[in-house]
């Protein structure tokens, strides 16, 4: 029986780092997920800003479950002009403009594509899509606001022992398992990442 999953998790936390420098850190994914206990490595592709990513977990069973994602990542500087700054084209504005008048930056996750297959369910390898975003605002000297938003869809196949289970039931349960495990190797990951600041607390 196959079986489709999604999981989500979310998280809203004050840094103790001035703006810029928090930003090029966690926009940097491969030294972030390397606090995920769950991330077994992170590698840039041929394709410019696509990642490959393996993550490796234990099922009921206590085989290897790894599952791959291809991630594009892009960046977005938020910028607010004030009334009296007219502007047509962004591409025009001055790096000292956008130094003054940044409010924010975006860094979006999405699922890359790719036309090889990946899965090989009898080595317990599956495909996964991941979609983040991570918005980042300065809101004292040195903190900056970090809210994190985070999607998973992974399709498996079930073992035999689960599908006694009603589907409505037990695609319930998958999803809340999915997005608990999620949600606790997130928080994992972020409070790993406070070696680095001198704190980190949630809002």
């Amino acid at each position: 029986m196959e079986m489709d999953a999604t999981g989500v998790c979310r998280g809203d936390w004050i840094f103790h780092g001035e703006f810029e420098r928090t930003t090029a850190y966690l926009s940097d994914q491969k030294k972030i997920l390397g606090f995920n206990p769950f991330c077994h490595s992170v590698e840039l592709t041929n394709i410019e800003n696509v990642y490959k990513w393996l993550f490796r977990v234990t099922d009921p069973q206590n085989n290897p479950f790894d599952v791959i994602f291809f991630v594009e990542q892009s960046e977005e500087l938020l910028v607010e002009l004030p009334e009296d700054i007219a502007c047509t084209d962004p591409a025009e504005l001055s790096e000292e403009l956008i130094r003054l008048y940044t409010v924010g930056k975006k860094v979006n996750w999405t699922h890359h594509p790719v036309t090889n297959r990946i899965e090989d369910p009898a080595k317990y390898l599956f495909e996964g899509k991941a979609f983040a975003h991570m918005y980042m605002q300065p809101v004292r000297e040195n903190e900056t606001r970090v809210q994190f938003d985070l999607k998973v869809d992974v399709h498996f196949l079930l073992y035999p022992a689960f599908r006694i289970v009603p589907e409505k039931i037990l695609h319930a349960m998958t999803n809340a398992g999915m997005s608990m495990i999620m949600q606790t190797s997130t928080n994992k990951m972020f409070h790993s990442i406070t070696k680095d600041f001198a704190s980190i607390r949630h809002t």
